[in-house]
């Protein structure tokens, strides 16, 4: 499929495995709406949607920078709305916005737990709802959720209830969703790194520089969302996709430009 001109509205493009798909797509000449709260920098994170959406168009793509906390319908809303009335529709919905807290249950505080569903659960399907109207007269119109395939081993609700609770429901409203819009020819599936990926969650949260050390790039991600919103809707759709395997699938097998340090150790992501 051309993404020439095609809309792509992504939740939390203002950097990391969002701004990476950003600009891959970009690069096809597609409109990238960058839907996150990033209106002033911080160091910590880097990145804004302004910032974005400069890349964003220095890389050839048409940009729309709305600033949208996904845990308010009327925000959703709004973005969509202003979305498909500045590029005249959606094709492609890409639902990267996603809390993390791996903290075991006795530790899980309220407000964390509330965080992560308000944002990976209710943020993913509301805005996936906002924009089914509109993907319905898409061309070619995908929803792909960042989540990971769903495993029932204990091992990873052991450690991390609250956070594998919410990333399952990010995988079930995808597998939910294929089904519903089948007849609609609307294509639902997720997609997976194989190996943690560096981006500020990782670095801030997870194992700092060591981890990042062990990581790939985000651009592994981008280009395995590329393979997948091209193909037909119609015939892909009720995948949980993994990074690697969508690549050896179009032939690439060679993945030593992903990694932050070629040749070293990768460290596995989780639920995998």
């Amino acid at each position: 499929m051309s993404f020439q001109n095609k809309t792509i509205f992504i939740t939390g493009a203002s950097r990391g495995i969002g701004k990476s798909i950003a600009l891959r797509l970009a690069r096809e000449g597609a409109n990238i709406v960058i839907a996150a709260k990033s209106i002033e920098e911080n160091p910590k994170l880097g990145g804004t949607i302004f910032s974005a959406a400069e890349e964003v168009v220095a890389e050839g793509g048409k940009a729309l920078a709305i600033q949208c906390d996904i845990r308010f319908e009327e925000q959703i809303q709004n973005a969509v709305e202003k979305a498909a009335e500045t590029f005249g529709g959606i094709d492609v919905l890409i639902n990267n916005a996603s809390a993390i807290s791996l903290t075991k249950t006795e530790q899980m505080e309220p407000k964390a737990f509330g965080l992560m569903h308000d944002i990976n659960v209710k943020g993913t399907f509301f805005i996936s709802k906002a924009c089914i109207p509109y993907l319905k007269k898409g061309t070619n119109a995908h929803i792909l959720n960042l989540s990971p395939p769903i495993n029932l081993d204990k091992k990873w609700f052991t450690n991390h209830l609250a956070y594998t609770m919410s990333k399952y429901n990010m995988t079930m409203i995808a597998v939910g969703l294929s089904g519903e819009l089948k007849k609609y020819n609307i294509a639902a599936n997720t997609l997976w790194p194989k190996t943690t990926i560096a981006t500020a969650a990782v670095r801030n949260l997870l194992g700092g520089e060591m981890l990042i050390k062990m990581s790939r790039t985000p651009e592994i991600i981008a280009d395995a969302a590329f393979y997948i919103l091209s193909k037909s809707s119609t015939e892909c759709t009720g995948n949980c996709f993994i990074d690697e395997e969508v690549l050896a699938n179009e032939g690439i097998t060679d993945l030593e430009k992903y990694a932050i340090e070629p040749g070293g150790k990768l460290y596995t992501d989780l639920f995998l």
